[in-house]
């Protein structure tokens, strides 16, 4: 009698440890259970921890509440201003109605993706190219719109939407780049140009102040020759004006070369003959040669005042050629 009770017991034992196995399901902390008994939902979603449901008669669907990051292919298309891109983008969702998001969708997963890309190519359609490619937020904000509207009924939000990469035809990229090549090589000459604006009003400003003091023009002058001069690959020109250089050779020469008298009498000098006497006059000044040689010097000093006066000038027109 007692073996057939142990046995019994046993028996029971065994079966309800069998079916404890059989009924124990474990609900992780980022999950959600639903049980559906005989194909229907029954009661409340099941929280995370130990659940037991009846076995062969409820079945448990377990739903990820986590935020799930899903790629969207590249979609091309034809933007506002006709060009052709080619846009992937990126979505982040979480499901917050276990219920609804396997009650009311098949596969809240694909409807999600699938939505993904149309709102994606319905955006491109609806935008320009320098929308696409410096105007994102909005976009993306524009894109997260459309896409959420239907996900609501499928128990499913969407926390974001980026736009990952545009992708552009080579011909576009070319003409882009070259673009701003352009744009740059116009601001940089605008600066020069406003470099030169500002330069030239400086040195009018100097130009005016060296007339004021010509040797302030000589003393610039110099030091520039000096700063080339310092480098020693260069060979220095110094404009000289050719009236200077005439004067300095003419004031090296002696005072009988100068002159042109003394070596090199004229026709109307040459003696005259003993028969016929020269008048008393000429026999006077033929006499007096010192009033000859008084006459030769004002000459002389009145050639000399005139050179002066043409190195005056030149001086003069390469200092305003330098001003200018």
């Amino acid at each position: 009698m007692v073996e057939e009770v142990v046995g019994v017991v046993a028996a029971v034992g065994a079966g309800a440890l069998v079916y404890l196995v059989a009924a124990a399901r474990v609900v992780k902390q980022y999950e959600r259970g639903l049980v559906f008994r005989l194909g229907r939902l029954h009661g409340d979603v099941r929280l995370p921890g130990f659940n037991l449901i009846v076995p062969g008669v409820e079945r448990l669907r377990k739903v990820n509440m986590q935020i799930v990051t899903m790629p969207v292919p590249a979609q091309e298309g034809i933007s506002r201003d006709n060009v052709t891109v080619r846009v992937d983008a990126v979505v982040y969702f979480k499901v917050v109605d276990p219920s609804a998001a396997i009650v009311n969708v098949e596969d809240y997963r694909f409807a999600v993706s699938q939505m993904a890309q149309t709102s994606l190519r319905s955006i491109i359609g609806k935008s320009e190219l320098d929308d696409l490619l410096s105007n994102r937020e909005k976009l993306n904000q524009g894109l997260e719109l459309m896409i959420d509207s239907p996900a609501v009924e499928w128990g499913v939000t969407i926390d974001r939407v980026e736009i990952k990469d545009v992708s552009l035809p080579d011909t576009m990229k070319r003409s882009m780049a070259r673009q701003a090549e352009a744009d740059r090589e116009r601001r940089a000459r605008l600066i020069n140009a406003d470099a030169e604006y500002q330069a030239s009003k400086k040195l009018a400003q100097a130009a005016r102040q060296m007339a004021d003091t010509p040797s302030a023009l000589q003393l610039r002058l110099l030091q520039t020759v000096m700063a080339v001069a310092a480098e020693k690959n260069s060979t220095l020109v110094l404009p000289i004006p050719v009236e200077l250089l005439r004067f300095l050779e003419r004031g090296a020469q002696p005072p009988a070369e100068r002159s042109g008298l003394a070596e090199s009498p004229g026709p109307a000098e040459s003696p005259a003959p003993a028969e016929s006497p020269a008048p008393a006059e000429n026999s006077g000044e033929a006499e007096s040669p010192g009033h000859a040689g008084t006459a030769d010097r004002a000459e002389i000093t009145e050639r000399a005042a005139g050179l002066t006066d043409q190195a005056a000038e030149a001086m003069e027109k390469l200092r305003r050629a330098v001003e200018q």
